[in-house]
């Protein structure tokens, strides 16, 4: 499918957006972010694209000379990891999978939960522990309890929201292990302290934005230095989260079935990080907030909704989305207006067929909350060719 529209009123560079279901609000960030001056060549908005804090959800921003950290966001190094099982979506029936979920829930700390100092997983925290002593020596403010102790006790938890742990089959009914998670409570102090740092630095520099969260660092300075060290940082450390909860899933599987393996390749891959990357014949800043890197060949994840269709697949390399797809369906309504509009019962028939929660408390990941995940899909056929699809049978949330 070609680019369904490009806008160029009003902006510097133009905004290529692969779809026409978007809203007035998120075209308004999108000419934003395309009217600053650092911006290079054009913004792609994914077919997934929906408003966000300063800069779209599903938006891919390339830059020369700065970044803006509120587009990278405040989860750094969000993301996903799958990875094919040798076992069928029949080795495990409702009863079966109600006791993996507790099997799974009584090793991975969700929600608010951390790992207690008997389970944390102190031989993955070493390699981080003297590159963050860098970092804070440079940002002492950012010294807090949580910086200076539970980081340790984080890595390898899932934590809330949009984040789960999923098993999900395949078109030939292989089972999967699927999970989203990021840089967790650490990733989150990093990036509030330097988005506070660039909004300070516009302020003080009378920088005329038209939203203050799109206030940059610059390159050449030391903040920029600091925070590159800091979001690359966050971004290993992700990589890491989702490593060793996959760990723990496998040893919960193995309690339930012994002979339990995994198959093929791991894909993890994040969708909110900044990279330096070669595009247009220049070398820059590729910020992707909400999007997947789909160069030629590299594999992906696109996850749909609690209930619905996901989908393992391999980049076109399509330089117009700056070798880019959209990260999942994204949302099509706020989590607070579909508490108001949708029931538990309508949360249990959106669900059917997949032990998961279902309660009040995740009614705002409802999949009538998301776009069709199908449409999205069929919006970057020119991005990413689809490997394997998955539906899920169990799914866990914080």
């Amino acid at each position: 499918m070609p680019i369904a529209q490009t806008l160029t009123e009003n902006s510097s560079v133009p905004v290529k957006i692969w779809t026409r279901d978007i809203d007035l609000k998120s075209i308004d960030q999108l000419k934003n972010v395309a009217r600053l001056p650092f911006v290079f060549h054009h913004v792609a908005a994914m077919p997934d694209v929906h408003a966000g804090m300063g800069a779209t959800i599903g938006s891919v921003i390339a830059t020369k000379g700065a970044v803006i950290p509120a587009a990278v966001g405040v989860d750094i190094g969000c993301g996903m990891l799958a990875v094919r099982t040798n076992l069928t979506k029949h080795t495990f029936n409702e009863r079966k999978l109600q006791h993996l979920m507790q099997e799974i829930l009584s090793r991975v700390p969700v929600g608010f939960a951390q790992r207690s100092k008997e389970n944390t997983r102190w031989e993955a925290c070493e390699p981080f522990e003297e590159p963050l002593k860098e970092i804070l020596s440079h940002e002492p403010t950012m010294l807090d309890p949580m910086v200076k102790s539970e980081w340790h006790a984080q890595l390898g938890t899932l934590g809330g929201g949009n984040h789960f742990i999923e098993l999900t089959a395949d078109e030939e009914e292989r089972l999967w292990i699927m999970l989203h998670s990021g840089s967790r409570g650490i990733g989150n102090i990093m990036a509030s302290f330097f988005i506070a740092r660039a909004k300070t630095l516009a302020k003080e520099n009378g920088e005329e934005l038209s939203d203050i969260y799109l206030a940059s660092l610059k390159e050449g300075t030391k903040d920029f230095d600091w925070y590159m060290k800091a979001a690359h940082w966050a971004q290993d450390y992700a990589m890491a989260n989702r490593q060793i909860i996959l760990e723990d899933v496998l040893e919960a599987l193995r309690v339930l079935k012994p002979s339990t393996e995994l198959e093929g390749e791991i894909v993890n891959c994040h969708h909110n990080y900044v990279a330096k990357e070669e595009h247009f014949g220049e070398t820059i800043w590729v910020t992707r907030k909400g999007a997947i890197r789909a160069g030629l060949g590299e594999k992906g994840i696109i996850p749909g909704s609690m209930g619905a269709r996901s989908y393992i697949v391999e980049g076109l390399g399509n330089e117009e989305s700056f070798c880019s797809s959209s990260h999942g369906a994204g949302r099509k309504m706020s989590r607070t207006e579909a508490k108001k509009r949708f029931s538990v019962n309508e949360l249990k028939a959106q669900t059917k067929g997949v032990v998961c929660r279902k309660d009040a408390g995740v009614l705002d990941e409802i999949p009538k909350a998301y776009k069709s995940i199908e449409a999205v899909m069929a919006q970057q056929s020119d991005l990413t060719k689809t490997i394997h699809e998955l539906k899920q049978i169990l799914c866990i949330k914080g």
